[in-house]
């Protein structure tokens, strides 16, 4: 039986949540293909892994434990995962759209030469005709993601190579516990048989990671600019409404580029992915490389000039107005309120 196939990434002796959510994903697809979920886990001292990945309804753990093997560099892991794929043949796998799942997944696929779609937004399972050829595929993984710079979503799919191999960002998928009591089989390999001496050649002499000083992708609340916000003087508005609202600041491409917000406050294809109960669209068009990153929003509420810009489809709530009037109400009111 081929079956799903996730890479989970290590940070910090954990497994960061861009491979939880593929887990959460990958069960989901194992089970409509009435297949088994299984993990590729690479790193040193990994005793604490089966408590972290199990309970998302992992059937079965590879583990290459190594203490050359963490942290990550490129080609020892590339050596063990087209290796493992080569001798399972899985019919799905997945890695996240992170600057490592970045580099890995590419050279895997060339490895394994296979088919590879990045930075997908969302994963299903169909089946796909070809009139052509008369000729019918069944339970294919349908790859969807933003194409032509954002301006249709594409479905691509991969009917003749397998594996099916896809990337995916973080924030996209959700995050779900399957079973807290659920278990499965650990695999050992030994990583003497999947890597060679060469494999080794880069060595990490001093590894330093700045931690990022905003959380957009965690606040339940965001007030987001666009560039109709039309200045880094007015986002000063947005941050008065998010402080009094408890909330973070977020902003679009366009207005990233304008220089009205730094970009690591970016939501959209080629920025963050975020699910907050509460979003708040301030001089946003809604284009869709900015939908797919906040459209999973619990509740969109549009501040905008323009009442048929294409936010107000996916909006909750629209007000049309210039927010420099809105927006202070809103706080007025909402400090009233809140007496």
């Amino acid at each position: 039986m081929r079956n799903v196939f996730v890479y989970c990434e290590l940070e910090d002796n954990s497994v960061v949540d861009v491979s939880l959510e593929l887990l959460t994903k990958g069960k989901t697809l194992a089970e409509r293909l009435k297949c088994k979920l299984e993990a590729i886990v690479i790193g040193s001292n990994l005793d604490f892994i089966e408590n972290q990945i199990f309970k998302y309804g992992v059937d079965v753990i590879h583990k290459a434990d190594d203490k050359r093997l963490a942290p990550y560099t490129t080609l020892p892991h590339t050596s063990i995962v087209s290796k493992l794929l080569k001798e399972n043949s899985p019919q799905v796998v997945l890695f996240g759209a992170s600057s490592v799942g970045r580099d890995l997944a590419p050279r895997v696929a060339s490895a394994v030469k296979c088919g590879l779609t990045a930075d997908c937004t969302s994963l299903e399972i169909g089946d796909h005709y070809v009139k052509k050829d008369n000729k019918e595929y069944k339970d294919l993984l349908y790859q969807i993601r933003p194409a032509f710079g954002g301006n249709i979503i594409a479905t691509i799919i991969n009917p003749d190579m397998h594996p099916q191999m896809a990337t995916v960002r973080e924030g996209v998928m959700k995050m779900e516990v399957f079973d807290q009591n659920y278990t499965g089989e650990i695999k050992t390999l030994d990583v003497s048989q999947y890597v060679k001496d060469e494999d080794f050649v880069v060595e990490i002499i001093e590894r330093h990671i700045e931690q990022s000083k905003v959380n957009i992708k965690g606040a339940s609340i965001i007030v987001c600019g666009g560039y109709g916000v039309g200045s880094k003087e007015n986002f000063k508005q947005l941050f008065q409404l998010a402080s009094v609202l408890g909330g973070e600041v977020a902003g679009t491409r366009a207005a990233v580029d304008a220089g009205f917000i730094e970009h690591e406050r970016q939501v959209g294809q080629t920025g963050v992915t975020v699910r907050p109960k509460l979003y708040i669209a301030c001089g946003v068009s809604g284009a869709v490389q900015h939908r797919v990153g906040m459209d999973k929003s619990a509740m969109v509420v549009s501040i905008n000039t323009d009442e048929h810009a294409p936010i107000s489809n996916i909006a909750d709530y629209n007000i049309v107005g210039d927010l420099n009037v809105v927006i202070p109400k809103l706080i007025k009111y909402y400090k009233e309120n809140s007496k």
